[in-house]
């Protein structure tokens, strides 16, 4: 049997497609990742192996093999931990190939069963989102994934869970994940405040006119007229940006 598990290929800050394809059958016991991965996605056998022996299960003495497809493209980092582990899980007869195909999984795991934090779970989220699927990610990563937004017609959604067993029961339907919610853009630096300003009315009226009507404007004037003074301040009347408007002008 052949399972099946969708993860991503960060090159840069775009995130593509790769195939977990995980087989378990008769022979000398082994267990072997192909694929062209670094040091770190051969190091994951070990984690992976160390993480179900964790929750309980322990690999069967069988010839095991990992392939990340495609082949030729260079694969990095520690997040191929988690799709390699479900994969496994699936051929086991843990978990369903079902339940893993509408999603994108990233995520590192400890050697007690947890799901550490990976970097790029925002482009992922958004590959994801533009694949119609939803992503598993760990739970340190979730509010930073939930900033993509998904689509409504996306049924996966984000998973977030702490560890593997969370994650399992949550797809036995004994532990229900809560999507996670996109975590807030702070700022130590006060914002420059419109009040500050002394006369210049008409300007500061314009100001207002384009928060109010999503207008644009052009300011036109001599150096120290002001126009960096008021510009500075426009940001602090206008509306909260929503998370999809922010990842736009970012």
């Amino acid at each position: 049997m052949v399972a099946r598990v969708e993860t991503v290929a960060f090159q840069g800050v775009e995130a593509r497609p790769v195939d977990v394809q995980v087989h378990m059958a008769g022979g000398m016991p082994t267990f072997t990742v192909v694929g062209l991965g670094d040091k770190a996605v051969a190091e994951s056998r070990e984690r992976v192996r160390a993480a179900l022996h964790a929750i309980g299960l322990g690999l069967p003495p069988k010839r095991i093999t990992v392939n990340l497809a495609p082949a030729d493209m260079p694969k990095e980092g520690s997040h191929y931990d988690l799709p390699i582990a479900l994969g496994l899980l699936v051929v086991m007869g843990v978990m369903s190939q079902t339940d893993l195909d509408k999603f994108i999984v990233i995520g590192e795991l400890s050697l007690d069963g947890q799901i550490n934090a990976v970097a790029g779970a925002l482009p992922a989220a958004m590959a994801a989102n533009a694949r119609g699927r939803g992503l598993i990610c760990p739970e340190a990563c979730g509010p930073e994934a939930a900033w993509a937004g998904m689509d409504e017609a996306n049924v996966g959604g984000i998973l977030a869970p702490r560890s593997i067993i969370a994650l399992v029961n949550h797809f036995k339907g004994t532990q229900v994940l809560a999507e996670p919610q996109p975590m807030k853009a702070t700022d130590a630096r006060s914002q420059p405040d419109l009040r500050d300003i002394k006369g210049q009315e008409m300007a500061k009226r314009a100001l207002e006119v384009a928060a109010a009507g999503g207008h644009n404007m052009l300011m036109v004037g001599p150096p120290g007229s002001g126009k960096s003074m008021l510009a500075a301040r426009l940001p602090g009347i206008l509306p909260p940006l929503s998370p999809r408007e922010m990842l736009g002008i970012r």
